[in-house]
């Protein structure tokens, strides 16, 4: 009956945030090195050095004539410089030599001169522009020296990066391996996607919805299923799932009811068990946190916006350090006028669900709602949301506001 209390006492979120992370060490993850072609979106596990400069020759950044920029130091419309074009050997005194984007400059060379300031008469060449040493030349390391750090361990690979590693000379990288996080339903009421729901019951929308925020962010996943409100049963569950996997996420079973029972199966597994259970945030106020064999646990409720809420809060910096990221990456911060006062509640981090649109040449913030963490069809009309600080009753109409985006912009046409 003592659980029918209630939480005695909320933990703010980022102290909560700051123990737990405290709480467990990340494991040296064992690497791989796969070639360019798979790697994007993977992390990298080692600085990459250039062994080369880039470019590795100067070249010519137009097309244009190879030239000695000092004997077109007094070049003009009026009185242009000519010089004998040439096709093969080094630039000498009074020539020059066609060249294309990207061709190597020849040697004696030291500028380039655009087409469109040039004729071509025969083998003459008139220049009616004054030029400067290595105008319009790409100098050799102008990218990229030899020697430098062109990405460090920790960097999550993207085209660009990719493409800068191909331009060096690389053809594979060496990466981490994808940390694997279980995931487990509990819940009398709860029933698998794609069997025969019965009076009462709800399918379980949870684990396919964490699993693909964990997917999303680069871990791998692995179903333990949907077990029954039964603390032994789950304990086992829990112990299962520990030995093949990084970190848990359990959904369910995390309130104050009577059938809350996942925090008390973690602390029967071991110890330390529960760090922190009951947070002052909203949606979102039951979650705990928790570590075993030195592996992280989150222990997210069962309605869906806030397991959503509490995997931002916490999920999201847990799997970003599991994945060996240099940094937790957040979602997309934008600055937008809310379109109407919006509630929040003094004590607790709020987060609202927004929906972003460019109306009339401004970016409008219209809130979807603040309530109802049951309502997973108020994340499917939002594109971010809006966190309400402790220390503010709310937000008023008008107000500038700072969005995390998890969505595209709306447009109206």
């Amino acid at each position: 009956m003592a659980k029918l209390q209630g939480f005695k006492m909320l933990t703010n979120v980022d102290e909560a945030l700051k123990v737990w992370l405290n709480a467990w060490s990340v494991k040296q993850f064992d690497c791989v090195v796969l070639p360019l072609v798979d790697v994007c979106g993977r992390i990298l596990a080692e600085d990459v050095v250039a062994l080369v400069d880039l470019p590795c020759f100067a070249r010519s950044a137009m097309d244009g004539y190879a030239v000695r920029y000092i004997d077109c130091l007094n070049a003009s419309q009026l009185c242009p410089v000519r010089l004998e074009i040439i096709s093969v050997g080094e630039v000498a005194v009074g020539q020059a030599k066609q060249i294309w984007t990207g061709n190597p400059l020849p040697d004696g060379a030291d500028a380039v001169v655009m087409l469109e300031h040039t004729v071509c008469n025969g083998n003459i060449l008139e220049i009616s522009c004054p030029l400067v040493p290595n105008v319009n030349v790409i100098p050799c390391g102008d990218d990229v020296k030899k020697g430098q750090i062109v990405a460090k361990a920790g960097t999550r690979l993207n085209p660009y990066v990719i493409g800068l590693a191909a331009a060096l000379g690389f053809s594979s990288l060496k990466v981490y391996r994808k940390p694997v996080v279980a995931l487990l339903a509990t819940g009398n009421e709860i029933v698998a996607v794609g069997t025969m729901a019965g009076a009462h019951q709800i399918f379980d929308s949870n684990k396919l919805m964490l699993s693909a925020m964990c997917n999303e962010l680069g871990a791998e996943t692995i179903d333990f299923g949907i077990v029954k409100d039964n603390v032994e049963e789950i304990s086992e569950k829990i112990r299962q799932a520990l030995m093949v996997s990084d970190a848990l996420i359990t959904t369910g079973g995390t309130s104050v009811g009577g059938l809350d029972l996942v925090p008390e199966a973690v602390n029967s597994v071991g110890k330390p068990g529960v760090i922190v259970h009951g947070l002052a945030l909203r949606p979102a106020m039951p979650t705990g946190v928790a570590v075993l064999n030195d592996k992280p646990i989150m222990i997210l409720s069962g309605n869906p916006v806030a397991s959503i809420v509490g995997f931002e809060v916490l999920g999201r910096p847990a799997v970003c350090r599991l994945l060996g990221l240099s940094r937790v990456e957040s979602r997309f911060v934008l600055s937008a006028v809310l379109s109407r006062k919006v509630s929040g509640f003094l004590g607790r981090r709020t987060y609202v669900r927004v929906l972003v649109k460019f109306s009339m040449g401004a970016l409008i913030v219209e809130p979807v709602s603040a309530k109802g963490s049951s309502s997973i069809s108020t994340m499917t009309k939002s594109n971010g949301y809006v966190i309400i600080p402790e220390n503010r009753e709310g937000l008023t109409e008008g107000e500038t506001i700072l969005v995390q985006m998890f969505g595209g912009i709306e447009i109206d046409v």
